[in-house]
């Protein structure tokens, strides 16, 4: 099959009509139970979706809905949705695990930390030179020993595989490599509760009532997951599929435009610290090229103007208080709205006064010096 795309320097359209992908990490997210899981934890609530209608008018579209994940689990992010699944598969066939590790930028690792404390397990969690201090020390309220790596997050990924081999350790990674794959496919099955949680909503069991859902992406986990779940629900009705990331870590856009995996010749100088990623996880991959409509890398620009969009919010529209890297698909679409470069993708994507928008707040303030700049900037 021939696959026709148009290449820019900042997006790539993705005209394949690839709606089906078949691969081991596909099979185990669309065998989870992470919803029948995570409604058996004492603390679990499913996040609230909040209607935007006073946003919607500014920019001239049908409804945008906005599931904030700042309120799961008292974490301020959506992450241990896919730490604790995992974590909790593992166990059923080596309870006997006495430590856990990972490699993070911040979010990840605390929700590693917070799930290994509630199976009364330790975590050892590895993060990269420029991780901020709050982050450091909101993993470490969690309980887990953090140790900084002097490097990016690939070198921090790889330098927490080789300890976690060296010293008998279990790797919980959210991103998949050749021959460490399932863990990441449990992580990314664990974010399905998030989808499944909008079943009584947006997701109707025909067709959803969104056009196109924003999707952030460090190293395409959580994306991937999405599209795992519109692809498995849907089929040929899913939603158009935007991945947003930031321009100096852009390692799925680079990925498309080289037609395979291949790492970001990015600077990695960005606030969204969550997507800060230089080359794809290999799970996530294939369900990238088969559901993505649209990838596309912003400046952090856009990210500091949707945190004021959602903060200092008109009419009766809900104050929202989301982090750099969680309104990563707000600011995409943004910069897709005002920026001439971009101007073509609302033709592409159908974007009109009909359309209906569905972006997921993957973050609160976790760094709440960054966040105070922003909106008082």
């Amino acid at each position: 099959m021939e696959i026709k795309t148009k290449i820019n320097s900042s997006f790539y359209i993705n005209n394949a009509t690839i709606k089906t992908v078949e691969n081991v990490p596909f099979t185990i997210i669309k065998k989870s139970k992470a919803l029948e899981f995570h409604s058996s934890l004492p603390i679990y609530r499913p996040t609230p979706l909040v209607h935007l209608p006073n946003l919607s008018k500014k920019y001239n579209v049908g409804n945008i809905y906005l599931k904030d994940e700042s309120f799961r689990f008292g974490l301020n992010s959506f992450k241990a949705l896919g730490a604790s699944y995992a974590i909790n598969e593992i166990l059923k066939e080596k309870p006997n695990i006495t430590t856990f590790c990972t490699a993070t930028d911040g979010n990840h690792g605390r929700a590693v930390a917070w799930s290994a404390k509630y199976f009364n397990k330790r975590a050892i969690v590895f993060v990269p030179k420029d991780t901020t201090n709050e982050r450091i020390k909101a993993i470490e309220k969690e309980g887990a020993i953090v140790e900084q790596v002097n490097g990016n997050y690939d070198e921090t990924c790889a330098h927490a595989e080789q300890i976690a081999n060296k010293n008998n350790w279990e790797l919980i990674q959210d991103t998949a490599w050749k021959g460490y794959e399932r863990i990441p496919a449990q992580i990314m099955g664990g974010y399905l509760t998030l989808f499944q949680e909008l079943e009584d909503t947006l997701h109707l069991p025909q067709k959803p009532k969104v056009d196109i859902v924003f999707l952030q992406a460090g190293v395409g986990s959580f994306a991937g997951a999405g599209i795992a779940y519109y692809l498995e629900k849907y089929g040929a009705n899913c939603p158009k599929i935007v991945i947003v990331e930031p321009k100096e870590a852009d390692a799925i856009l680079s990925s498309f435009k080289k037609g395979k995996i291949t790492t970001s010749q990015g600077n990695s100088k960005t606030i969204m610290a969550g997507l800060n990623c230089g080359t794809p996880s290999l799970g996530a991959w294939n369900l990238l090229k088969a559901g993505t409509s649209v990838s596309i890398k912003i400046d952090d620009k856009y990210s500091k103007q949707a945190i004021r969009e959602l903060y200092f919010c008109n009419g009766l529209d809900e104050k929202i208080i989301s982090g750099e890297s969680g309104v990563g698909g707000l600011a995409g679409f943004i910069a897709i709205m005002i920026e001439d470069e971009f101007k073509h993708l609302q033709q592409k994507l159908n974007i009109d006064h009909t359309t209906n928008i569905l972006f997921v707040s993957t973050e609160g303030a976790t760094d709440i010096d960054m966040f105070n700049r922003i909106i008082r900037s």
